[in-house]
């Protein structure tokens, strides 16, 4: 297989129990992403790795393959994500299919889309990069960023930035956490999805939703129907 979708979705979520397969608008969320995987007829699989039965039965009714579980030692807390992706991509090989190129799409990014997914992967093979992190500007410069001490005073971390301009300051960015393109032998060898020969692609804040809280959830319910209106 040269292209691979990897849906990571463990059954251990403690802040929002079940959220990976938790009604979202009307279906489990994480029937988003296998379908925005399956939509960009990009890849020769859409997998997702789970420990979790009901996950992989939700999985198969929306059209992803379960064709093994993840270890125990990559289902609890502690496990990284290119641990997970790593274990899948070795599972592969173990029964003699080779990955070339892998996309890792969050199980809970309903907001991303499979444009997105694919002007990614353009930007990828065009650029010839081993990965591609989509991220989002920060909206204030974090620059000028402050921080409160143990004495609960107030001061900036870079305090040589009071009297600039926002304007004048470059911009930051943060990963939005939708989803990752990244070569499988880079990953291996870096252990990260981060690679030395990593780009990325600017998307909007309104694509992005952290979602670890009952008001994440909302947030992301409220800009999805923003989004398809």
């Amino acid at each position: 297989m040269s292209c691979i979708a990897i849906i990571p979705a463990r059954g251990g979520s403690k802040r929002i129990p079940r959220k990976n397969i938790k009604d979202f608008l009307g279906k489990p969320i994480i029937a988003y992403s296998i379908e925005i995987a399956l939509k960009s007829n990009l890849f020769d699989e859409v997998m997702v790795s789970t420990d979790d039965e009901e996950i992989a039965n939700v999985a198969k009714q929306y059209g992803a393959t379960v064709p093994f579980f993840r270890s125990n030692a990559n289902a609890n807390d502690f496990a990284t994500l290119a641990d997970v992706l790593i274990e899948v991509v070795q599972s592969y090989q173990k029964i003699g299919k080779s990955i070339n190129a892998l996309c890792c799409i969050l199980p809970t990014a309903p907001l991303t889309s499979s444009e997105r997914v694919c002007e990614s992967y353009t930007t990828f093979s065009e650029k010839n990069y081993d990965s591609i992190c989509p991220v989002v500007e920060y909206s204030y410069p974090i620059q000028r960023a402050l921080e409160i001490n143990i004495n609960n005073r107030l001061r900036m971390i870079h305090p040589e930035n009071l009297t600039k301009r926002s304007q004048d300051l470059s911009a930051s960015y943060h990963d939005s956490g939708s989803f990752y393109w990244v070569n499988s032998k880079a990953l291996i060898e870096e252990q990260s999805l981060f690679c030395k020969n990593g780009g990325a692609v600017v998307i909007p804040e309104l694509e992005v939703q952290d979602i670890d809280t009952e008001t994440d959830w909302r947030l992301a319910e409220l800009k999805y129907s923003l989004l398809h209106e």
